[in-house]
Order: structure tokens, then sequence, then C-alpha cells
């Protein structure tokens, strides 16, 4: 006995034997027509299906196209035990940039000025590793200006005390304090 038999103890309905058990069993042409009609039913429930989840990928899909120019940042895949991008595990950054676009290579590939610490990487990139910079370079924010002393080193001091509060544990309390300070 086929193991579909004697796992469900029935015979496996195949596509030439699509009839319920008992049932008359039909031969020759028309079982040949039959099958071809359940065929043609089946595809074409499989193209609807297709056309449906085609819509649901393409609603999020986006042809990216830049401009020679052109700012943008570069994805970076995490390579284990490399640290090329200063940090690693968690807080590794996922784009590094903003570099810009030195001209066309493809139809996909741009052709990137990346800084000397990347030298060692190719410079041409496809188009799904490359993300726009939106930033304005008009809109340029000025932070306040830190003096500093000539061994490149500032002062830091409290303003003023913000909160306080007194945490208690079991057998004891620590107070704490929010302290605002200069330059920080």
């Amino acid at each position: 006995m086929p193991p579909y038999e004697a796992l469900y103890g029935r015979s496996c309905r195949i596509p030439l034997c699509w009839d319920e058990e008992g049932e008359r069993q039909i031969l020759g042409p028309e079982l040949v027509q039959q099958t071809s009609e359940q065929v043609k039913l089946i595809k074409e429930r499989l193209r609807i299906a297709q056309d449906r989840q085609r819509g649901y990928a393409n609603n999020r899909r986006r042809d990216l196209e830049f401009e020679v120019g052109d700012r943008v940042y570069l994805k970076v895949s995490p390579w284990k035990g490399i640290m090329r991008f200063r940090k690693r595990g968690k807080l590794s950054p996922r784009y590094v940039g903003p570099y810009e676009i030195l001209d066309r290579v493809g139809p996909v590939a741009y052709r990137l000025a990346l800084p000397e610490e990347l030298s060692r990487i190719h410079d041409v990139f496809h188009v799904s590793v490359l993300r726009k910079c939106l930033s304005d370079p008009n809109q340029v924010l000025m932070g306040p200006t830190v003096e500093l002393a000539p061994d490149l080193t500032y002062v830091e001091g409290p303003v003023r005390v913000l909160d306080r509060k007194e945490q208690t544990l079991r057998n004891k309390s620590i107070p704490l304090v929010k302290i605002l300070w200069s330059h920080h």
C-alpha cells in the first residue's frame, strides 16, 4: 500500500482521479477533457493570486534615479569582527555618509566620491544600497560656540540644580540630583 493510504486510510486523489471515492470512474477522452478543464481552472486561479500579490508588492516598490551631484547615504552591512564604521553590534550605523555622486556608470549603478578612510572599497554602488540625502545646504544650524583652550579642552561647570530626588532602597536611601551643565 502507498504511504499516503497507510497514513490517512484512503487512497490519494491525483489529478487523474478527482472524483470522490465510490463514484463512477470516467475513462477515455472524457477523462482527458475533464482533467484539462481542471488544469485550466488551477492555472487561472494561480494567475489571479499572482496578480493580487504583485499588486501588493509593487505598491512599495519604487524606481530610484539620482542626478550627478546629488548627495546620498550608503547602506552598510555588518561584517563579523570588522569595525569599519566605528561601532559594532546594536549601535552600528545602517547608513554612512552623505557622499556626492560623481557619475552614473550604468542604468542602476553610480560612482561615489568616498573619503580617504574608505579608499579600499570599490566606489561604484548599486542603487539598492543608496538612499537620497534630503538635507538642504542653505539651512545650516549654528551651534553655540565653545571657547577652547590651546590643548583643545574646555571648561564645563554646573549652572543650576534642576531637580532633587531621593531613591529609597530596602535599607538605605540614595540622593539624586539633576544638574544643568554649561557647554554640555
